[in-house]
């Protein structure tokens, strides 16, 4: 608890804390006793234009054009292989499609992309997220995505300040941006979230407040607010300067940013979630994170059961990622049948699993549903959660996290992290 910035806890257990499973299981039988009646479909596209310096995520950069054909070639198979492994009546109340940045695709490709989507998920009538950039949110990949359903797209914008986004290690032109911004617009997709980052070196309240007016100016349905982090193997982390300030400036920025916010009209859910009071809900079947399964497709999705939680290799150096890429490129259909790399929840892990993902949710924890998942009351399970109440980040119902909690996301989280995983995930040596 010495930093509010000990890391975002955006899935329980980090990939970190994942190992290579012996012997595979059979993905026919890892999802045989699941309910498979409102699933999360989730497919990976790890390409972009450029890598951004905070970025750690699973990407590359400017790939071969034969290597993005491979990749749609691979994942048509993929898809195939999970359709058989499911059941016949398996349905999906949400779907995503991220990566990376998926409109790095041509719209030839997004077109194919769609198709392989809906051979597996069946995306119609669905709500579908897809990710975006300045760059790539061009009118004729927009149409594409509005064309086969998109009913959100997310842009990682960081800051309206050419010199600030360039600090970050994103280089790019407000022209660009605004294009890009109007070119949804005008696609009538229905939700548009804005991606804005704070803690950026030589970022000041004035120049903060500049991005977020510009962003409001636009009325996104979402906002999320990310704080910088600066991680080994980026291009950031190979230049990047301790400074003794950042914590303070970090939450000062975020405190700044809830209050402009919830003056605007916006509610927030989470430490970086904002939504629009008035935005469109997402039209659907009723999804939740804590109870129902998420399917992955492509080389660095992620799926989770119950019990089990896998993926491929994970890696964030270019050398590491390019690798990872071109094995699953060579791999034959029938590797696709497996589980190869993942994690098993026991009975514990699985309520510290649902707790986290309840607890850092401004809605907090739902008491009854826990008890009837799990037979047992949160609190009793979960002692330790009174020494938050007395930091003033709990509520003392213990249900959900005060306003000075919620800021303290990125320290609750990896502080309730159980042992067995912070050990796997710091033997872990990230590549």
């Amino acid at each position: 608890m010495t930093s509010p910035y000990q890391g975002y806890l955006y899935a329980y257990p980090h990939k970190t804390a994942y190992r290579r499973l012996e012997p595979r299981p059979l993905l026919r039988d890892v999802w045989a006793d699941q309910d498979q009646s409102s699933l999360f479909g989730y497919v990976h596209l790890p390409f972009c234009e450029m890598r951004c310096g905070f970025c750690n995520l699973f990407t590359r950069s400017n790939p071969p054009a034969a290597q993005v054909t491979a990749y749609l070639d691979q994942l048509r198979i993929q898809a195939r292989e999970i359709r058989e492994s499911l059941a016949d009546d398996a349905a999906f109340s949400r779907i995503a499609i991220g990566g990376g940045t998926p409109t790095y695709l041509t719209a030839p490709e997004l077109t194919s992309l769609f198709a392989i989507v809906s051979s597996v998920f069946g995306a119609r009538g669905v709500p579908l997220s897809v990710e975006t950039s300045p760059a790539t949110a061009t009118p004729d990949r927009l149409a594409v995505l509005a064309e086969h359903g998109a009913t959100r797209i997310s842009m990682g914008v960081q800051s309206f300040l050419d010199s600030e986004a360039r600090a970050a290690g994103r280089p790019q032109r407000l022209t660009e941006v605004q294009a890009a911004l109007q070119a949804i617009r005008d696609s009538r997709i229905p939700v548009l979230n804005v991606d804005l980052i704070y803690g950026i070196d030589g970022q000041t309240p004035e120049t903060w407040q500049h991005s977020l007016t510009a962003a409001l100016a636009w009325r996104p349905e979402e906002l999320y607010l990310y704080p910088l982090y600066v991680r080994p193997l980026t291009g950031l982390g190979r230049r990047h300067v301790s400074r003794d300030d950042w914590d303070r400036q970090r939450l000062d920025l975020y405190r700044q940013a809830v209050e402009v916010l919830t003056a605007a009209g916006y509610v927030q859910h989470s430490m970086r979630q904002f939504r629009r009071a008035d935005a469109p809900v997402p039209d659907g079947p009723d999804y939740c994170c804590q109870d129902d399964g998420m399917v992955g497709l492509g080389c660095g999705a992620r799926s989770y059961t119950t019990e089990l939680h896998y993926s491929f290799d994970y890696a964030v150096s270019v050398t590491e990622v390019r690798a990872v890429i071109d094995d699953y490129l060579s791999r034959p259909a029938s590797d696709f049948r497996y589980a190869e790399i993942g994690f098993h929840l026991d009975a514990v892990e699985q309520r510290r699993r649902w707790l986290l993902k309840s607890l850092l949710r401004a809605e907090g924890v739902d008491a009854a549903a826990y008890s009837s998942r799990f037979g047992s009351s949160f609190p009793a399970d979960f002692p330790q959660l009174t020494s938050l109440v007395d930091r003033g980040w709990l509520e003392p119902s213990l249900t959900r996290l005060t306003p000075e909690g919620l800021a303290h996301s990125d320290a609750v989280g990896p502080w309730l992290v159980s042992g067995p995983v912070r050990a796997a995930m710091e033997s872990y040596v990230v590549r």
